[in-house]
């Protein structure tokens, strides 16, 4: 469908932005706007929100110049808004985009690099030909091939990049990588690809729909699990990384790193096998997570407790404690898990210990209200494919969102009013985050302190499940776990479900406190919210975009996240390894 509006605003663009001169950004935007820009003209990931940092950006980056808008389509209108999908082109490569225009003025804007000129991804029309045709004496087959590079990479040949953590993130950007021909190794602690799944609590289902869940290139089946499990995820994750040709390095730690600021590359020390190893890539990327290590159990008298105490890290099945007094200190996700577990297998009594409020969501509404509309069987069948549920989901700025979901929130609450009423006056706390903005801002925010329900929360409506609300552990002697008011729980079992330290602290283990310190700050958005202290930075910190350290990057998240944002981290490492005429425009 073809809109008189949207065209004559990319009549303008196009005009503006055909080179450093042209350029004219108060007749293309509102007053009050957000260009949310991922690598086109930034060359990170940027939300801009004044006409000042847009010209300094492309006053950095001239060889963006010209850029065009190709194409547009999918337009909605509602609301006094257009809005609609746009194919890009500029002078480093090809991209998407989304606007939302208000009285033919932009409001908010994304743009995405999506391929780099002259080293696109060998697909389609540009795919291998996988054989040599013709006859050729001491021919080495494809498996030799490939054999051949697997012998090389890390011994006579060095990679480019080194990805740290061979879960769903590591395994997605390194694909990205191989396709881009980038030399990559991942190191993984583990056997097999995908036991980093395995290992976990025998309980784990992802929590997540199907829908938000695909990996690029190879989406799950039509007929997979809404909620996967964890075994089977991790089956996946093996069949992928065997199928993708990934130079995966099982059970090989990454035990040492240093910058060479005079090479520009790392020194890292890797123990595989046994096998003590030196590397030297250029390009670090740590894929391990969005947390460091499990944080520490913080009570007295450990050593007195008959007992046993584990972190929620270690719990594995409820089987083991069948008939046991078991206490869960916690109230987000894992310790929701872990005491609907130990209930389901015979636990003798189950109790939690919620120290302060938690967001709780029901799984059926979440995915009415919070998946529905992009990722669903109903959004496949009104067009939205995952990659255009992707942009769609980008293209909203991280300022907009809270006020957004409030509203969603408020409507989630009504239409289980009833739930929240039996959850409130079975004493359980809960909350809807600081400003009333729900799941994904607290998960932007703090990573922390929200649950979605897949059972527990029944559990305890009907005091299967004890509560004991509003206290801190503080000691513990040979039978009882005793609380800051006085009071003492009798348990044979008690897991700490406490979260996990910052990524800060793997940093400083593995390369330098100087480093840790240099990089600063992981995950959160600035927003002023507790857990998530200020300046505003309008992205993630320190995630999928280049740190203060040369040459070192953070990716993960969850596995929508790794999908999405695994391909601009691999475009970034790319660009470097190609010397594209681009400079990062760093936060300040």
């Amino acid at each position: 469908m073809r809109n008189k509006a949207v065209e004559q605003w990319i009549e303008q663009f196009n005009t503006s932005f055909a080179s450093a001169k042209t350029i004219d950004l108060h007749s293309l935007f509102q007053e009050k706007f957000f260009w949310r820009d991922i690598l086109c003209i930034s060359w990170n990931l940027n939300t801009f929100e004044t006409q000042q940092q847009v010209t300094a950006a492309l006053k950095q980056n001239k060889a963006t110049l010209p850029l065009k808008i190709d194409d547009y389509y999918d337009v909605k209108r509602a609301g006094g808004i257009v809005e609609c999908f746009l194919d890009l082109s500029c002078g480093i490569g090809r991209g998407k985009g989304y606007v939302r225009l208000k009285g033919g003025k932009a409001w908010t804007l994304l743009t995405t690099l999506e391929q780099l000129q002259g080293h696109e991804e060998k697909r389609g029309e540009q795919r291998i030909l996988g054989t040599r045709h013709g006859a050729h004496k001491n021919r080495r087959i494809w498996h030799e091939e490939k054999q051949a590079e697997e012998e090389a990479v890390g011994y006579s040949k060095q990679p480019y990049c080194l990805v740290v953590g061979g879960g769903q993130a590591g395994i997605m950007l390194a694909t990205r990588l191989k396709k881009l021909g980038v030399p990559t190794i991942v190191l993984e602690k583990n056997k097999r690809a995908g036991d980093s799944w395995r290992n976990r609590y025998r309980f784990l289902t992802l929590h997540d729909p199907i829908w938000y869940d695909h990996f690029p290139y190879i989406p799950f089946p039509d007929d997979w699990p809404i909620f996967t499990p964890k075994n089977k995820m991790g089956d996946w994750l093996e069949m992928y990384t065997t199928v993708m040709d990934l130079n995966y390095w099982t059970e090989s730690r990454f035990t040492k790193a240093a910058f060479d600021e005079t090479k520009q590359e790392w020194e890292v020390e890797v123990l595989r096998k046994g096998e003590k190893l030196a590397l030297r890539p250029t390009q670090l990327v740590f894929t391990t997570g969005a947390y460091g290590p499990p944080k520490g159990i913080p009570i007295k008298g450990k050593k007195k407790f008959k007992g046993r105490i584990y972190h929620s890290s270690e719990y594995q099945d409820g089987r083991d404690f069948t008939g046991k007094r078991c206490v869960v200190v916690g109230s987000a996700t894992s310790a929701h898990d872990i005491c609907q577990d130990l209930w389901e297998c015979g636990a003798k009594s189950v109790t939690m210990v919620q120290r302060s409020s938690s967001i709780i969501i029901k799984s059926e509404t979440l995915l009415e209200y919070g998946f529905g509309e992009l990722y669903s069987e109903q959004a496949l069948k009104n067009g939205i494919t995952t990659d255009k549920a992707d942009l769609l989901f980008a293209s909203t700025p991280y300022k907009l969102l809270p006020d957004q979901h409030r509203e969603v929130y408020q409507q989630m609450y009504e239409h289980d009013r009833e739930f929240y009423e039996q959850l409130g006056a079975a004493g359980f706390h809960f909350d809807f985050g600081e400003d009333g903005s729900g799941l994904l801002m607290r998960a932007l925010r703090t990573a922390s302190g929200y649950y979605i329900d897949v059972g527990a929360s029944e559990l305890i409506i009907q005091k299967k499940v004890k509560l004991k609300t509003g206290v801190t552990p503080e000691r513990c002697d040979e039978e009882f776990l005793y609380f800051d008011d006085g009071s003492k729980l009798a348990a044979d079992v008690i897991f700490f479900a406490i979260g996990y330290h910052s990524m800060d602290k793997v940093i400083e283990k593995l390369i330098s406190k100087e480093t840790a310190e240099k990089v600063g700050r992981f995950w959160g958005i600035g927003s002023g919210i507790k857990g998530d202290p200020g300046p505003w930075e309008g992205e993630l910190r320190n995630l999928w975009k280049p740190t203060k350290q040369s040459n070192l990057w953070f990716h993960g998240g969850n596995l929508h996240l790794s999908r999405f944002y695994s391909k601009y981290v691999a475009l970034q490492i790319k660009g470097r390894m190609e010397q594209v005429k681009m400079k990062p425009v760093m936060p300040k």
